[in-house]
């Protein structure tokens, strides 16, 4: 999992290999705390993306750029398009179903 701001968001997204699941968070946020540590065993796991956490609270102009109105807020960028929004905590399995038809396309 990558941590980036707005003065590295860019950077580090273009500069991915793979496509990217942007993780919008925020500290005082319980189920954010709990989603965090499972996409991380979920990016590890399955390699086939990479994880790009941003506090929304201290990056304010990217999260309204994406549209992030509620945390957790996760998008999947491939090609540098969002090709799918996730809004809220989700068990493992329901996050791994809402990615797969993304990430095998």
């Amino acid at each position: 999992m990558i941590i980036a701001d707005e003065t590295t968001f860019r950077a580090v997204v273009e500069s991915a290999p793979k496509p990217v699941l942007v993780y919008f968070w925020v500290t005082w946020c319980g189920p954010c705390r709990v989603l965090g540590p499972l996409l991380e065993r979920m990016e590890a796991d399955s390699g086939a993306f990479t994880i790009v956490k941003v506090n929304a609270d201290d990056s304010p102009a990217l999260a309204a750029e994406f549209g992030v109105l509620a945390v957790p807020t996760m998008k999947l960028l491939a090609g540098g398009e969002v090709v799918r929004t996730i809004v809220g905590a989700k068990p493992r399995a329901a996050l791994e179903a809402e990615l797969a038809p993304a990430l095998t396309a």
